[in-house]
């Protein structure tokens, strides 16, 4: 049975490449983007592809576009909220509406996006939500603080929302993409922080320096992660989560090992802390 997708962030990168696969092979796409022009001119004219505007730091927007996604389509069975950007720059360095901006996008985007969207998912008792992460979410790294914590909350909301949503039929899944062959390093899903810091050569300057020798070097191929979506689509049983890239997996597999480490080194001072009883009781 073909599957309705609703798609933000879809003029370029990984939206328009999932947009293109999914109408390949017959479904049908909403594909959101600030200015659906640039869907069209991406993606062509296809009956079975609705093109629409779409800020979704506007809650009143989203709402909208999932209503004209229903309309037009009768249901939405995959959300990929796909919308956002990079930040780099130390921490210090992220000027406090630097910050807002990011997490207007990248946080709050997609809760408005999700809210509109999931009371079609929750009357059809069916759908998957899929919320585009990053290795950055898993694991932090110098540079990339305020852009990894952002990350690090879709990650929170995935996993509670899984628990919240299977009962009534519907799946989340968090995807976690490494660094693949994008435009993401690229001025136009990047951007720095206006403040950089001689203290922070060493550190984030070496993580510019890095990202800019890697753009459009990068090792994971945009085609396969499309073709992995697809296949997650499809899955009767998706997992909460999906780490995509030989790169994500490896970093993954090192934070664990050092989490499991740390925990080991101090784990007679993390039990010390619960009360008397419970360690008389544990005894």
């Amino acid at each position: 049975m073909s599957k309705v997708w609703f798609i933000t962030g879809a003029s370029r990168g990984f939206g328009v490449l999932m947009a293109k696969d999914a109408l390949a092979r017959g479904d049908s796409v909403v594909a959101t983007a600030r200015n659906p022009q640039s869907v069209t001119d991406a993606l062509g004219e296809h009956p079975n592809l609705l093109a629409l505007r779409l800020d979704v730091t506007q809650e009143a927007a989203a709402v909208l576009a999932a209503r004209a996604a229903v309309d037009r389509f009768g249901r939405i069975d995959v959300l990929v909220n796909n919308a956002g950007y990079g930040l780099l720059g130390a921490v210090e360095e992220a000027s406090d509406a630097e910050v807002r901006a990011q997490y207007d996008t990248n946080v709050f985007g997609l809760l408005n996006v999700t809210r509109a969207v999931l009371p079609y998912m929750r009357k059809q008792g069916s759908g998957h939500v899929m919320n585009m992460s990053s290795v950055g979410g898993y694991t932090a790294h110098a540079g990339w603080g305020v852009y990894g914590s952002t990350k690090f909350a879709v990650e929170g909301i995935s996993e509670a929302m899984a628990e919240e949503v299977r009962p009534l039929g519907i799946h989340v899944t968090v995807v976690e993409p490494g660094y693949f062959r994008t435009e993401f390093l690229e001025g136009n899903s990047l951007v720095s922080t206006r403040e950089q810091m001689a203290d922070y050569a060493g550190t984030v300057g070496a993580m510019r320096t890095f990202a800019a020798s890697v753009s459009l070097k990068q090792p994971g191929d945009p085609r396969k992660l499309s073709q992995a979506i697809l296949k997650l689509a499809d899955a009767a049983q998706p997992p909460v989560r999906l780490m995509l890239g030989s790169d994500t997996v490896r970093m993954v597999r090192e934070k664990n090992r050092f989490v499991e480490q740390e925990l080991g080194e101090w784990v007679a001072l993390s039990l010390s802390t619960d009360h008397d009883d419970v360690l008389q009781q544990a005894a």
